[in-house]
Parts: C-alpha cells; sequence; structure tokens
C-alpha cells in the first residue's frame, strides 16, 4: 500500500492537498500522543526526586542534566547524518520504551540514583522527542506548506500537555496506579508511537523534502556558531532569548521549594503536579489561540515580547509578599504558559529580516546550544547565590534577582526591537 504521491502527476492538486491534510493530521496525533507520554513522565519525575533529594540540591542535578544533553544532542546529530530520520524516530521509540521498563524496576530499589538518573533520562526525552518530531516535519514539509500547518499540529502539543497532566492526575488519584507506574503508561503510548510511526514509513509518508533546513552541526561535529560575533542583530536575539533560560531555573527552584514543603507526600504530590501541568498547558492553549493573535496584532512584536518578562516580574513580586503554592504557580505559569505560547510565536517574527541560511543556524545553535548553556549558568547562579555565598536570603534574596534580571531582560528587547525595525525598513 502506497501513499498518493503527489509528483506522480497521476491524481492532479487534489490528490497533492489530500496527501498533505492527510500527513499533517497524522503528524497531530503523533505530536499529540509525544506530549502525553512526556507529561506522564514530567510529574513523577519532579516527585520522585523529592523524594530523595531536598530541593535545594536540584540545581546540582540541572547541571548534570545540561552536560548530558550536550552529549545527547552531539550523538543525535551524528546519527541523522548517517541513518534516515525514519529508522532513528523508530529506534529512539523502542530504546526509551525499553529504558522506561527498565527505570520502573530500579525504582523498587530505595537509594538515590534511580530517581536522579531518571530525573535527567526525562529531561532529555523531552529535548530529543520533540527535536527529532520537529526536525522530521521541516523535511517533510515545504517553508510554504510548513506555515499553513504547523500551527494545527503544534496545538496538537499543547493539547497533549493539557490532556496528558490530567491523565496522570487521574490515574494516581483514581486507579491503585502509583507514581512508578506512571512510566509503564508512557511507555505504552511510546508503543503507539512507534506503531504509527512504522505505518507511516509503511504508506510512504515520510517522503524527506530535499529543501530541508541545514544541521546545526558541521560535518566535522563542529558547531556552526561563527555568524554570531559579527552579527549585532543576532546577538541580541541570542542575549534577549537566553535570559529566559537564565531566569526560568530561578523559578523553577523556588517553584519545587514549594512542592515540596506543600506535599510531602508523594502521591499527593504527583497528582498536584499533574493538575498543575494540565492548568498549564490550558493556560499555553488559551494564549495561543486567543491572546497571542491579538497582541501581536494590534501591539506588535515588541509587546509580544515584552509580556512574558513583565507578568513574570510582576508574579514573582507577589510570590516574595506572599509565599505559598498558589502564587508560586501563577509565578511558574507566568515563565512556562507564555514562553510556550506567546513568546514562540514573537519570537519567530524576530527572524523574519535574517538570511534564510543564518536564520536556521542561529536558530538551531540558540535552540540546541544556548538554551542548555544558559540553563547551566542559571543553576550555578542559584547555588552561588543560596549556597557558596550564602548572598541569599540574607542579602539578596532570589525572588528579586528574577525581578532584576526581568529588567535586563525587558532592556534587551528594547534594544533588540530597534534593530529588528531598521532591518525590516531595509528589507522593504
Amino acid at each position: 500500500m502506497a501513499f498518493p504521491d503527489p509528483s506522480s502527476g497521476q491524481t492532479g492538486e487534489s490528490a497533492q492537498k489530500s496527501a498533505t491534510i492527510i500527513r499533517s493530521a497524522i503528524l497531530f496525533v503523533n505530536f499529540f500522543l509525544i506530549i502525553t507520554a512526556l507529561y506522564q513522565l514530567k510529574p513523577s519525575s519532579r516527585s520522585l526526586i523529592l523524594d530523595v533529594l531536598p530541593a535545594a540540591h536540584l540545581p546540582y542535578v540541572w547541571i548534570l542534566s545540561a552536560g548530558v544533553l550536550f552529549a545527547t544532542v552531539y550523538t543525535y546529530q551524528w546519527l541523522l547524518r548517517r541513518l534516515p530520520r525514519l529508522y532513528v524516530v523508530l529506534g529512539t521509540a523502542a530504546l526509551f520504551m525499553a529504558a522506561l521498563a527498565a527505570f520502573r524496576l530500579a525504582l523498587f530499589q530505595p537509594g538515590r540514583v534511580a530517581p536522579v538518573a531518571f530525573y535527567v533520562f526525562v529531561d532529555m526525552v523531552g529535548v530529543v522527542l520533540v527535536e527529532q518530531f520537529w526536525s522530521l516535519a521541516n523535511s517533510l514539509y515545504s517553508t510554504r506548506d510548513g506555515k499553513s500547518w504547523y500551527g494545527l499540529i503544534g496545538t496538537g502539543g499543547l493539547l497533549g500537555g493539557g490532556l496528558g497532566s490530567a491523565l496522570a492526575a487521574a490515574l494516581i488519584h483514581y486507579t491503585p496506579l502509583q507514581t512508578p507506574d506512571l512510566l509503564l503508561v508512557a511507555a505504552a503510548i511510546l508503543g503507539v508511537i512507534f506503531a504509527l510511526t512504522a505505518l507511516m514509513g509503511w504508506l510512504r509518508i515520510y517522503t524527506e523534502n530535499p529543501a530541508a533546513p541545514v544541521s546545526v552541526l558541521h560535518q566535522d561535529g563542529r558547531w556552526q556558531w561563527h555568524g554570531f560575533p559579527a552579527n549585532r542583530y543576532l546577538l541580541l536575539i541570542a542575549g534577549a532569548l537566553l535570559m529566559a533560560q537564565l531566569v526560568s531555573p530561578m523559578v523553577e527552584f523556588q517553584f519545587m521549594k514549594i512542592v515540596e514543603v506543600s506535599f510531602p507526600e508523594r502521591e499527593a504530590r504527583t497528582a498536584t503536579l499533574g493538575v498543575f501541568f494540565s492548568v498549564l498547558s490550558g493556560f499555553s492553549i488559551v494564549v495561543n489561540l486567543v491572546v497571542t493573535p491579538l497582541i501581536l496584532r494590534w501591539l506588535g512584536v515588541l509587546a509580544g515580547l515584552l509580556v512574558q518578562p513583565a507578568l513574570l516580574a510582576l508574579s514573582t513580586w507577589g510570590f516574595a509578599l506572599h509565599p505559598g503554592f498558589h502564587t508560586a504557580a501563577i509565578m511558574k505559569i507566568s515563565d512556562r504558559g507564555l514562553s510556550y505560547s506567546l513568546t514562540r510565536a514573537a519570537k519567530e517574527l524576530l527572524y523574519i529580516p535574517v538570511d534564510t541560511l543564518v536564520m536556521y543556524q542561529a536558530k538551531a545553535w540558540i535552540d540546541m546550544f544556548g538554551y542548555r548553556t544558559f540553563k547551566m549558568v542559571g543553576a550555578v547562579l542559584i547555588l552561588l547565590l543560596t549556597q557558596w555565598t550564602g548572598l541569599a536570603p540574607r542579602y539578596l534574596p532570589l525572588t528579586w534577582v528574577i525581578v532584576l534580571l526581568c529588567g535586563v531582560w525587558g532592556v534587551l528587547l528594547v534594544v533588540l526591537y530597534r534593530d529588528y525595525q531598521a532591518l525590516a525598513a531595509e528589507a522593504g
């Protein structure tokens, strides 16, 4: 059985449209399942690690996670240069299913190693599954088709986050399943993804577009970052976008400390985190579908970019005045909820005045290398302020550091927007 080939000329333009619709529908379901599986693992990994480590030690785990992710991204890119993407996707799903089964067995034993390793593994799973999905999508669509269908496909991920988190909470609350059992639920979902991906290969839906975006790596494996030092605009984009990754670990640190204190019992903690992630995803969906078009249309790119640091600074100030789970949750939603919706849409507009090849390299460098580096720097900064020097909370509470960094972030965005306007005017 073969998927209709639009280039054959036998079925005409209607067959080409039908093929694109079917492909997009299947990718929507695929991305929905990926994020659904991931959101079985996020609440469980965070709940399990708080059983064996205090939240104050989490920055060390984040530094370890960043180092593992560097190696993972490098290995993944190396595999993509040598194997068809379909084989890499299938192999990744099979490997992750086996790893989840092994972790479930390991978690029967007491100790810190398995929960910490599992936490790092979940970070790796999130990066690899999402990156390989969009890498595959980029290889299947032309630029024109991508602009038409990526919004719908991305919505599948947002729905997966909301419904997947709600499913995790419901399984813990209403069934005999416990937190470690969510690993097997995620493995079963990955099995469905494996079968769906194999079916897509059998139907020949995976016909790669030869004009797919370039890799972030040279053939010899070195990072393609040489254009940044000479390009003020790209440096400003990188600086402004990476500020979010510097602030995000501090927000997560504050949130996890409150979760640790508020929910000492593991199953209640897992169920609460599941509900929280569901609310976070629901917020992102509403912002993505309703707020983002209005702000970008009527207020422009700068307003779209400034909402996140402004709202995050305000919610952090509220948390500093009234620390508790609900104010911490609002602070966390102000950070991640906007990052996944309004900020993501606004930042894509920043790349429009940039040469296409340079744009792909810049985005890949920021997404794969810059984000991990700045997250590691953020974790080191937390340790510097809270443990290595004792500056916080005696002299400089972490909440006020977040507010200060949000101010720097906003200034960078204003400077960046001026350059954006100048480049857009030159481009006509």
